[in-house]
């Protein structure tokens, strides 16, 4: 058995619109489990949709650094 894959078929699903919306609903929902001052950018690379959960504020910074609270909300994305 040969598999081949199509890749501009792969392309094509990575840099959909579907997918776009189910990672910016998944970063949504990790921003607010991490508290006030987080936010979500979506974007697309030249291959893929992205979404990068950051912190905005300094409040949210010092969080980050003290008690974790965004890598403690990776839970909440799946």
């Amino acid at each position: 058995m040969r598999i081949q894959i199509n890749k501009p078929g792969v392309l094509a699903l990575l840099n959909a619109p579907e997918v776009a919306a189910d990672l910016t609903s998944r970063g949504n929902r990790m921003a607010a489990a991490a508290g006030d001052g987080f936010e979500v950018d979506t974007t697309s690379n030249r291959d893929r949709a992205v979404v990068f959960v950051r912190t905005a504020t300094v409040d949210a910074m010092r969080a980050e650094a003290k008690d974790r609270s965004l890598t403690r909300s990776i839970d909440a994305g799946r």
